[in-house]
């Protein structure tokens, strides 16, 4: 489809009465008066009261257990940039989508007018009680640390930023795949990772505690190399700092076993490519134009393992993987908070359900008629597997359990 032709088919859609994507149903019978009186006055008194007494009865008298607030300042909307609150509407409508179709999860989008960290901050904090869990969406770095960790420390619900974790927790199922595929440990790879924002530094945080070694990763942003000798970083950047000479891409790279590209599309050359260590591992996730073109890429390293974001590839590293499940789970188990135990059972369910038969439910959704298993094409799960539903909800349920987070 051409450019022109999806930008009309993509407003037609949102246009569509009703408009947007959303909408708001009834849970419960309203056919008669009595249903009237249970449902408002003078009926609904009886849980109020409950509530009052008992604030953990919010989750059994209404339906703030699986209701999450999708929540944004709109400073960095997909590859929009800074678009502002109401123009972020439709991706947050979007993401609410996702959560309900994947996973049965309700959601509330709020868009909130708030350049400023702490403006944004007291207002969800003022908001949270009509909330099981919170998913902050689309905020540019550095900032969206500060609301993150400010948020985590103030409420006692859930608090996930999908564009640090969710990307992390993909990226890290993904790539522990592709290093079993080319024979290699993520504590002995060099990593090098082109974007220092909120993906890029969540996804190098949560591979350390999976064990890689900071030592051997090297961050790079649209100044170079992150080095402890520049005076322009933030702390979050900081502390990836490398005492190096380097300070180009295409030197830090030269015998890096992986690249993982959060930046801008054609930012990968084929001579950086070319320069990486034997049987590399390439994830070009900008979208919708990755850092290198994944046919290019292949024809410069015919040993090479790649990924992007895209879905007309293979291997699309796509949140949707997870933060539908990953909720639904910190829901189920009333988790006060999601914790590193909770990221990392995340990681491991999806990563080991490409080890498994794959059902018919998925060859149907993506019209694939031969048998494929794990390897070089397959070492991350399709979107629409509906065994990601139970498996990484369970798996993040249990780790919540386990690691007293209720």
């Amino acid at each position: 489809m051409s450019k022109e032709k999806l930008r009309q088919a993509a407003l037609e859609y949102h246009a569509r009465e009703p408009a947007g994507k959303l909408s708001i149903s009834i849970s419960k019978p309203t056919e008669s008066q009595e249903d009237l009186s249970l449902a408002y006055t003078p009926g609904v008194a009886e849980p109020v009261l409950a509530i009052a007494e008992d604030p953990s009865l919010a989750n059994k008298y209404t339906a703030k257990g699986n209701l999450v607030g999708v929540i944004t300042n709109g400073s960095a909307v997909l590859g929009l940039g800074n678009v502002g609150a109401l123009a972020s509407k439709p991706v947050m409508e979007g993401k609410a989508v996702l959560f309900k179709k994947f996973a049965g999860v309700d959601v509330f989008d709020i868009e909130v007018d708030a350049d400023n960290p702490q403006d944004f901050i007291n207002t969800v904090v003022r908001i949270a009680p009509t909330f099981g869990g919170i998913n902050l969406e689309d905020i540019k770095a550095p900032e969206c640390f500060e609301i993150e960790q400010a948020l985590k420390e103030q409420l006692s619900i859930p608090v996930f930023h999908d564009d640090q974790h969710g990307t992390a927790i993909i990226i890290a199922a993904g790539l522990l795949n592709a290093l079993e595929l080319q024979e290699k440990s993520l504590g002995n790879i060099k990593i090098v990772c082109l974007g220092a924002g909120a993906a890029g530094i969540a996804s190098m945080r949560l591979l350390v505690t999976l064990g890689a070694k900071k030592d051997n990763i090297f961050l790079v942003d649209s100044q170079g190399v992150i080095t402890t000798d520049r005076t322009d970083l933030n702390p979050y950047k900081f502390a990836f700092a490398r005492d190096t000479h380097k300070r180009s891409l295409a030197e830090v790279v030269a015998g890096a076993d992986v690249f993982i590209g959060v930046a801008r599309g054609n930012l990968f050359s084929e001579e950086m490519l070319a320069s990486m260590a034997p049987k590399p591992v390439v994830f070009a996730l900008s979208n919708p134009t990755p850092e290198i073109d994944p046919e290019l890429a292949n024809k410069v390293r015919s040993d090479l393992i790649i990924a992007t974001g895209r879905s007309d590839f293979p291997n699309q590293i796509n949140n949707v993987l997870c933060f539908p499940y990953l909720f639904k789970g910190a829901l189920k188990a009333k988790a006060r908070c999601i914790n590193d135990e909770m990221l990392i059972a995340a990681v491991h369910a999806i990563k080991d359900l490409v080890h498994e038969e794959i059902p018919d439910a998925v060859k149907k959704a993506y019209n694939i008629k031969k048998t494929i298993s794990f390897g070089v094409d397959y070492f991350i799960p399709k979107a629409l597997d509906p065994r990601l539903r139970e498996c990484v909800t369970n798996a993040v349920e249990s780790a919540a359990l386990n690691s007293n987070t209720i």
